[in-house]
């Protein structure tokens, strides 16, 4: 993620299901987080490059404090301003994934800095037949029986939206939690209208706490395409690449002929020709909140398995170099 200021701030996504958790041992079973899908990766075609195994075999526990750390220097290291840690807060009784993010916070020797990106959806159960189920596929069982959602996401009024903040509060009082003039930063994934009155009753109580407000932003869509008071990121690869089935699909694949379907129905997408078009969009953009984001490589067969994945191909370091220094001197 890319922050528009007068030196230019890098922020990498943050994924803090490395770590094991009493929900994933009960939905998924005991031991399991992202790894397990990692390791069970099977190639799908000639050449395809799964299972992907981690430099020196590091089969990190983001649970531990010194893996977090470790992270943390390393990004350092490389440039990488901070984190952007998802955040799973799906109501008042159930708050996951929360262990890197609390180490974040409290370490005095990282000097990365981090914030939230909320990811405020249902859980849902990957073999059931809810609409827009489709987490983790490759984890599916289906002689397993249970809830189609297995964690709701609620919303609440005033007082669950306090006690979300209050959770909060501690996060955005530490010095290590990134700020924009006084504003503690908080990204939203799925923002809709009937968030804007929490935004604003956040927006108070921050006030109270000392800071100038929050600073907000959701994620670029045509939903929310003319928000004033919040910034809005391009979601890469997902922004350019239009990965969901609509009635328009034909249209689209025609408008972006680098979107291939195969008889299995994975999709693939040509590394470049999506890097092009990133920055195209890019280079149109005039508006001064529109925070572009990029990709390194994307490959989530592990997760949903060879029928429902999305596979770019063409990827090479030398490749995201050379398109991310373009992008880099577009948002200077």
């Amino acid at each position: 993620m890319i922050m528009r200021k007068v030196t230019t701030k890098l922020f990498a996504l943050y994924l803090p299901q490395f770590h094991q958790i009493p929900e994933n041992d009960k939905f998924w079973g005991k031991g399991f987080t992202d790894w397990v899908s990692v390791k069970n990766a099977k190639p799908i075609f000639d050449g395809h490059n799964q299972p992907k195994v981690p430099l020196n075999e590091n089969y990190y526990d983001l649970s531990n404090e010194e893996c977090v750390e470790w992270q943390a220097k390393l990004a350092y290291d490389h440039g990488i301003y901070g984190f952007a840690v998802y955040h799973y807060w799906f109501n008042n009784k159930q708050n996951i994934l929360t262990r890197p993010a609390e180490i974040l916070r409290d370490s005095k020797i990282v000097n990365v800095k981090y914030f939230y990106i909320w990811d405020n959806n249902n859980w849902k159960r990957s073999w059931s037949n809810v609409k827009g189920n489709d987490w983790a596929p490759s984890a599916e069982n289906s002689n397993k029986t249970g809830p189609s959602i297995l964690i709701p996401y609620i919303l609440g009024e005033e007082n669950d939206w306090e006690n979300h903040y209050n959770y909060l509060r501690k996060h955005f009082k530490s010095d290590n939690y990134e700020k924009n003039d006084n504003k503690p930063i908080f990204a939203i994934i799925s923002y809709s209208n009937e968030m804007y009155n929490m935004c604003q009753f956040w927006n108070k109580l921050a006030k109270k706490d000392g800071f100038d407000g929050l600073y907000f932003i959701v994620m670029r869509g045509r939903s929310n395409e003319k928000l004033q008071w919040a910034s809005k990121y391009t979601y890469q690869p997902h922004y350019v690449s239009f990965w969901k089935k609509s009635l328009l699909q034909k249209a689209i694949e025609r408008i972006f002929p680098f979107m291939k379907k195969t008889q299995s129905e994975a999709r693939f997408f040509d590394y470049d020709q999506v890097w092009q078009s990133i920055i195209k969009q890019s280079e149109k953009d005039k508006d001064k909140t529109i925070i572009n984001c990029a990709f390194v490589d994307y490959d989530d067969s592990p997760r949903r398995g060879a029928t429902k994945s999305s596979i770019f191909k063409g990827a090479t370091p030398e490749k995201f170099k050379k398109y991310f220094k373009q992008l880099l001197e577009l948002n200077e």
